[in-house]
């Protein structure tokens, strides 16, 4: 929605027209006329967020899904879909082309590309006089930084050097809000969500804590819940807030905007900034990953990426696959215009394979690495998954569906299915509901949908009890 006021000024520029907008951030009242208009064929061309595959299109020719790999096509609450696979499924039932266009795409779409299912089409050069930014790490086991620091003296000297010359510096952290966690220094309390296994985040604009997971936000409380102690609830780590904080104090003079996309009160306002800082009213942009990707500041020459590490650590398969596309995407943001860019980034791990391949800019052999490892262990691209998830507000009830559901798995494995579980999801408790997984992994080509059907079709669900199947997780929390 951020990146949709730039997107139709340029398609009305090229075009001579101004495309339907549809997206959560658009009013009723439009969203209404959008609708008809799509309906009675007078809107040709829709610029729009997931939702706007269902539109009833009356001879729908040309699907383009714009950074294709972006983790958001995914929905994962009430109705679970990926936009992007529901783009192609759309096409080809109405007979339409689709682009699924990337800098740094899926690696199922690179593997389908690999195949030869998909066409494959190379832009081997930046628009118009810009060219690639030139990357570098910043070693920081050899930086002196006091550890409530997190802007590196290296990273302050190249930031005060694009302030001398007039141009604009990007500060990345992908976390939102001023701190991840308050911690009572007297006892260990950690404040937590009182719906959800999650701790609660600190917005410090908001005066408030927030939980991430459902929502749910409180004042930030003077003395520790749990001991009463005065005075001694510390916030730990870092978000955006806070590294505005810091960067305001080393750089007084520079005017600092901070972007993420709990600290605007609607899509217009944020629109609005957005527009402002591509013009020069910031020297300085501070953002989440709202700012990695599709924007344009002309005068942004470099990009210094705060925790480079942020990504690379856990369970999850895809994690080095996305730390990969978040850093190229990010360090894209340099050098868009005729100045030459830069994008350095603050990492603990410069020998960690995912940044060296960052580094040395061979997407090739990084995805012919990544394929290699999920083919080897026949996940997706090279095998299906699906999460199934459990849920009741009774943690008893919950397991006991769990554990019965992985002693009758016979149409599982008639397909060659294995079943993992059951297991507390990683967020145990959300809004209330304690949540169980399983997971289900198959062979490439099965018809997992209808097993998954047969199997779940022989356990009834009562009282409090609910059942979510999720068709190539994109995350497992």
């Amino acid at each position: 929605i951020a990146l949709s006021a730039e997107f139709l000024t340029r398609v009305e520029a090229r075009f001579g027209a101004m495309p339907a907008e549809w997206h959560s951030g658009v009013t009723v009242t439009e969203r209404r006329r959008v609708w008809k208009m799509v309906g009675e064929g007078r809107a040709q061309l829709v610029v729009g967020a997931r939702s706007a595959l269902f539109l009833p299109f009356q001879n729908l020719g040309l699907v383009v899904v714009d950074e294709e790999h972006d983790t958001s096509y995914k929905q994962e609450e009430g109705v679970l879909y990926n936009a992007r696979d529901m783009a192609v499924l759309r096409a080809a039932i109405c007979g339409a082309r689709v682009v699924l266009a990337s800098a740094t795409p899926s690696l199922e779409s690179w593997a389908n590309a690999e195949a030869g299912k998909y066409d494959r089409i190379e832009l081997t050069s930046r628009f118009g006089a810009a060219v690639m930014p030139v990357m570098r790490t910043i070693d920081m086991r050899a930086e002196d930084l006091p550890r409530d620091r997190w802007v590196s003296p290296s990273l302050q000297r190249a930031v005060a050097k694009r302030l001398e010359k007039g141009e604009q510096s990007l500060l990345f952290l992908n976390r939102r809000g001023y701190a991840p966690v308050t911690i009572c220094r007297a006892c260990g309390h950690q404040i937590a969500c009182d719906h959800c296994d999650a701790r609660m985040v600190e917005h410090r604009f908001l005066k408030r804590l927030v939980c991430h997971q459902c929502g749910e936000s409180k004042p930030v409380p003077d003395i520790c819940p749990s001991c009463e102690a005065e005075d001694k609830l510390a916030a730990v780590g870092p978000g955006v807030e806070r590294l505005g904080e810091e960067v305001t104090a080393l750089f007084p003079e520079a005017r600092v905007a901070v972007l993420s996309s709990d600290m605007y009160g609607s899509a217009r306002a944020l629109k609005a900034e957005i527009e402002a800082i591509a013009k020069g009213t910031a020297d300085i942009i501070i953002g989440t990953q709202l700012v990695a990707k599709g924007h344009n500041f002309p005068l942004l020459t470099l990009v210094g990426v705060i925790d480079a590490d942020l990504g690379l650590q856990g369970s999850d398969l895809r994690a080095a696959e996305r730390t990969f596309q978040l850093m190229r995407q990010v360090a894209g943001r340099a050098g868009r215009a005729d100045k030459p860019g830069e994008a350095v980034m603050q990492t603990y791990q410069p020998e960690h394979p995912v940044i060296r391949a960052i580094l040395s800019g061979d997407e090739e052999g990084f995805w012919r690495a990544e394929a290699d490892e999920r083919r080897a262990a026949g996940v997706p691209p090279y095998g299906r998954m699906a999460g199934i998830i459990l849920s009741s507000t009774d943690v008893q009830e919950v397991f006991d569906l769990g554990y019965a559901m992985a002693r009758q798995v016979g149409a599982l494995r008639r397909i060659g299915a294995q079943v993992f579980g059951p297991a507390p999801a990683p967020i145990a408790r959300v809004r209330g509901r304690h949540r169980v997984r399983l997971l289900v992994k198959a062979p490439k080509g099965v018809a997992l949908q209808a097993a998954l059907s047969e199997w779940t079709a022989q356990f009834r669900l009562r009282g409090q009890l609910r059942l979510a199947i999720d068709i190539d997780p994109q995350s497992f929390y």
